[in-house]
C-alpha cells in the first residue's frame, strides 16, 4: 500500500510539473512596449524584438505536414529552417559578450517545442542584453566564428546585416512554407502593431 501511494505521489508531481511546463509562456507572444529613446542598442533590441514577434506566431501551431515539408527536392524543410535559425540565434545571443557559437560534434536533435521554445528564450535573452546601450558600449559587441583552433571577428554591423536580417528573411520562409503546406499563419497576427487580435 505504500508503495502505491509512492507512486501515485510521484505520478501526480510529474503530472503536475509537465501541466505548469505547458502553461508556461514563450516570449514574443506579444511585442514589448517601446523603449523610451531611440539610442543605438534600443533600435537594435526593437528589431530583434520585431524578430521575436514575427517567429512566434510562424511557428505557432505547425504540424508534423508543414515541419516536413520543402519547397523543392534541394531546399531545406520547413524543420531545417527552423533549425537554421535556431543556429543563428545563437550567435545573436553570443555577440553583445564578443563569444563564439561552437556547434557540438555530435548535435542532440531538438523536437520542435525545444527548438521553438529555445529560439524565442535566446532572442528575448540577446533584446535584454542590448537593450539601453550606447554606441560606445556596442564598440565591443563582436561576431565570432570559432573553428578549430582558427578564430575570425567582426564588428556587430555584420550582425545586423547577417544573422538578424537573415534570421528576419527565413521567418518570412516559413509563414510562406506553412501556407503552402496547408496551414497559413493566424491571419489576426498584426506585425506593424505587434499584437495579434483575439
Amino acid at each position: 500500500m505504500k508503495k502505491l501511494c509512492f507512486f501515485l505521489l510521484i505520478f501526480i508531481l510529474m503530472t503536475n510539473h509537465q501541466i505548469q511546463a505547458q502553461e508556461m509562456e514563450l516570449p514574443y507572444k506579444e511585442i514589448p512596449d517601446y523603449p523610451s529613446d531611440y539610442s543605438s542598442g534600443n533600435l537594435i533590441s526593437r528589431m530583434i524584438d520585431g524578430l521575436g514577434y514575427r517567429y512566434y506566431w510562424a511557428t505557432e501551431g505547425l504540424t508534423e505536414k508543414d515541419l516536413a515539408y520543402k519547397p523543392s527536392e534541394s531546399g531545406r524543410s520547413t524543420l531545417e529552417t527552423l533549425e537554421h535559425i535556431y543556429s543563428m540565434s545563437n550567435n545573436i545571443l553570443l555577440a553583445p559578450d564578443a563569444k563564439p557559437y561552437i556547434r557540438p560534434k555530435n548535435p542532440t536533435p531538438y523536437s520542435f517545442e525545444e527548438l521553438r521554445a529555445k529560439t524565442l528564450e535566446n532572442l528575448k535573452a540577446a533584446s535584454n542584453k542590448v537593450l539601453g546601450k550606447s554606441s560606445e558600449e556596442m564598440e565591443s559587441f563582436k561576431v565570432v566564428f570559432k573553428q578549430g583552433d582558427q578564430t575570425s571577428e567582426f564588428p556587430y554591423w555584420n550582425m545586423i546585416n547577417g544573422m538578424i536580417s537573415d534570421c528576419i528573411q527565413h521567418t518570412g520562409q516559413v509563414v510562406l512554407m506553412r501556407r503552402a503546406s496547408g496551414n497559413p499563419q493566424n491571419p489576426k497576427v498584426n506585425v506593424f502593431l505587434g499584437k495579434t487580435r483575439e
